[in-house]
């Protein structure tokens, strides 16, 4: 009779207990560093102002922007007032073989001019206005793009947290695996080939595991970097998980929403600005008026024989007008190259528009295809369990080795951490989703804080 069932009842005993505990606690290593950590856990919202305020690349963009609305008031200065003031003085010699005589000229003039009519110059200003328009869009991108960086750092340091955790389940259920290896193998009822293949696997999961707590580290300076804070720590996802559903659930109603995103809008800045280009290019031949006028005075003081001196006011006010007649074709090429520019601006103009409906529509599909793959995952979580409970089972009665139950627990485990990337995979499409159309905003980073543990 063999004695085989009987030894492995006891260890099956021993550590069903383990396996349970192990079993209810999904991701046992991300909930230990929850736990330690969770005074400190800061939220998605916390840490999206915390990057507001210090990520370069944003702020560069900010800075950009309100650079933007001085730039369009130097512009608008063309069809303002122009006053300057100048000032003189002039001492003159002159030797002559009658003598020698000088004089000496002060004096000051104020003078001003305000355009009237100029044409180049108020589309210069109507460009400007645009160009600001332009900044804002750019300042929304960044916003934007901070947002879904911030997400991902965010979510990467959460994925590999259960992936250090499952590594280190692995390991510990492969280590009970080696020590009843040695046990068996001393007793005479295995032979040293399972404990050579129990060793390799162990040492496999300790190089998985240094790998998964390098990665984890790598992942976790990135999010400090990213806020400017150091041992950063993410509120885990809330559990059980209610994920928010897509609305709306069509692809066109996001494609029409996508005709408002600052980049479409950004495209068809440029292609009114081109336009303007070219209204301003055929301008050229057009006159321009000015209102003038200066006042000054100046003062004479000669040593001459006669001493003649004294002072002179003069003011005087007119409109000029300016009227090019030929500039040696310059003009009409200038309508030519702004023609073509105008095209070129036309089809970027297309191009973002195709652009944001691809990237809009494949933002969907993604959404799509991980909500999917979540509810599968989490029908794949549940027969894990059943599976491993069954597992224990017959480990308990003797028909399944201890090796199976590992294999039981591992594929759970795994099944588990690939269930949490998921989740998270899907929290992130809804931001991608919504960057793609250009309608993501800072409320959104709050209803994605409101899925994670408080």
């Amino acid at each position: 009779m063999s004695l085989r069932p009987p030894l492995r009842v006891t260890p099956a005993v021993q550590r069903r207990p383990r396996a349970q505990r192990l079993l209810r606690a999904g991701l046992p290593a991300l909930l230990l560093i929850a736990a330690a950590a969770g005074a400190r856990a800061q939220s998605l919202q916390e840490l999206y102002d915390a990057a507001r305020g210090y990520d370069a690349t944003y702020l560069a963009a900010r800075a950009l922007a309100d650079s933007a609305q001085y730039r369009n008031e130097q512009v608008k200065a063309l069809n303002r007032p122009n006053v300057g003031l100048s000032a003189s003085s002039t001492r003159s010699e002159t030797d002559t073989s009658l003598g020698r005589s000088g004089s000496t000229t002060t004096g000051a003039s104020i003078s001003a001019s305000q355009s009237l009519f100029n044409r180049p110059n108020s589309v210069s200003i109507d460009q400007a206005e645009k160009n600001l328009v332009i900044a804002s869009a750019d300042l929304a991108l960044a916003e934007q793009d901070l947002i879904i960086r911030l997400s991902q750092a965010y979510f990467d340091v959460l994925a590999s947290q259960d992936a250090l955790g499952t590594t280190r389940a692995n390991k510990t259920g492969i280590a009970e695996q080696l020590a009843s290896a040695k046990r068996a193998f001393e007793v005479g009822t295995a032979t040293i080939t399972d404990t050579r293949e129990a060793q390799a696997r162990y040492d496999l999961a300790l190089a998985q595991e240094i790998a998964a707590e390098n990665d984890l580290r790598v992942k976790r300076i990135a999010l400090d970097q990213l806020v400017g804070r150091a041992g950063v720590e993410p509120r885990p996802l809330l559990l059980p998980a209610q994920l928010p559903t897509v609305t709306p659930a069509n692809a066109e109603d996001w494609v029409s929403r996508s005709v408002d995103s600052p980049s479409v809008r950004k495209a068809q800045l440029g292609y009114d600005i081109a336009q303007l280009e070219t209204t301003k290019a055929r301008a050229g031949h057009l006159p321009t008026v000015a209102l003038v006028g200066s006042v000054g005075e100046s003062h004479s003081n000669r040593n001459t024989s006669t001493g003649l001196s004294g002072n002179t006011t003069q003011a005087q006010v007119g409109v000029q007008l300016n009227l090019p007649l030929f500039a040696g074709y310059s003009i009409q090429n200038r309508v030519k190259e702004t023609l073509s520019l105008e095209e070129k601006s036309r089809n970027d103009l297309e191009a973002a528009r195709r652009s944001v409906t691809l990237a809009t529509r494949q933002a969907f599909s993604s959404l799509q295809s991980g909500e999917a793959s979540v509810k599968a995952l989490e029908a794949a979580e549940a027969s894990n369990k059943l599976a491993l409970e069954a597992t224990q089972l017959g480990y308990k009665v003797g028909v399944r080795v201890n090796l199976d139950v590992l294999n039981a627990q591992t594929q759970l485990f795994t099944t588990q951490r690939d269930l949490a990337r998921a989740r998270y995979d899907v929290l992130l499409g809804n931001l991608r989703l919504r960057q793609a159309t250009g309608t993501l905003k800072p409320e959104d980073v709050v209803n994605v804080s409101r899925q994670l543990a408080p």
